[in-house]
């Protein structure tokens, strides 16, 4: 007689987030979209404004070869959802092949229910691309 079978035990809020960043970094964005609430806002670097991961994923097609982060996050657990930081630094290369690292970044992810209901990314990206440039930034 073998022995019962452990449940599974559910996923962390920041284990959670730390799924769909590893799928959004791939990228699969509908791998990444199943760790979210449809119709989920993710404001992007700018104010952008997106309802799945496939804007992100297409925006940094445009900014980036490729590119890609996780350091360490910040768990604030609430009554009714978490809010989880993903803070730490971008690496990859250009659109031009130039490799770069230690790029600031901070995502905020609030959960809620086992799925991400809301995001936001701030990152250095454009200074960066302006000092490359030669502009003061």
């Amino acid at each position: 007689m073998s022995a019962p079978a452990q449940a599974e035990r559910p996923m962390t809020d920041a284990e959670i987030v730390e799924a769909y960043l590893t799928a959004s970094m791939i990228p699969d964005p509908d791998a990444a979209a199943a760790y979210m609430k449809p119709g989920t806002v993710i404001t992007f670097t700018g104010g952008r404004e997106f309802d799945h991961p496939r804007g992100p994923t297409g925006f940094n097609a445009r900014r980036y070869r490729w590119v890609k982060k996780m350091d360490r996050f910040d768990v604030c657990p609430g009554t009714d959802e978490t809010v989880v930081y993903s803070v730490g630094t971008l690496y990859g290369e250009w659109m031009d092949g130039t490799p770069f690292e230690g790029n600031r970044y901070v995502d905020r992810f609030v959960v809620r229910g086992g799925q991400i209901v809301k995001m936001d990314v701030w990152n250095d990206s454009a200074e960066r691309i302006l000092v490359q440039r030669g502009i003061e930034a």
